[in-house]
């Protein structure tokens, strides 16, 4: 496991406010934490080469494009052997969009975004439960997101 890397308040404020609004400008930032824009700048720049920041992305509403079914799907496999190619095969699916490794029942649980249940039933059958070395899998659909949020950054004021 990685070490925890340590950063200092005025990291900590910078993240909190950039996760807050990735788009904040950051002279917008460099003035709620008084200190000039190029010093934000090479903050910023330090925490993406810590690997404390990656990535930039837009969010993108998969109901507003059609695919009106979130579904979480607990993936049991033949034999923990075959994890890596399953793994591959699972990747190449476009309606998964997290895959997880895990402890418990199931070892892999997966996200997944349908335009219905037709559709979700055809990527259980025809994509994911056809995939050698998936015994069987057990589907929840989800009703609505109550959280959807990045972890956020506190300040050591507020931990």
């Amino acid at each position: 496991m990685k070490n925890i890397l340590h950063i200092d308040s005025l990291d900590r404020k910078i993240l909190s406010i950039l996760t807050r609004n990735a788009r904040a400008p950051f002279l917008e930032v460099a003035r709620a934490c008084n200190i000039s824009g190029a010093a934000v700048h090479q903050r910023v720049q330090r925490l993406i080469k810590l690997g404390i920041i990656s990535g930039s992305q837009f969010n993108v509403d998969p109901k507003k494009l059609g695919y009106k079914t979130c579904a979480f799907i607990g993936i049991f496999l033949d034999n923990a052997a075959l994890f890596n190619n399953v793994s591959e095969k699972l990747i190449k699916i476009p309606e998964i969009t997290q895959c997880h490794y895990t402890t418990g029942e199931y070892a892999m649980f997966v996200e997944v975004y349908t335009r219905d249940n037709e559709h979700l039933r055809a990527v259980l059958a025809d994509k994911i439960q056809a995939i050698k070395g998936v015994s069987r899998t057990e589907t929840f659909i989800s009703l609505d997101i109550l959280v959807d949020r990045q972890m956020p950054v506190l300040e050591e004021s507020e931990e």
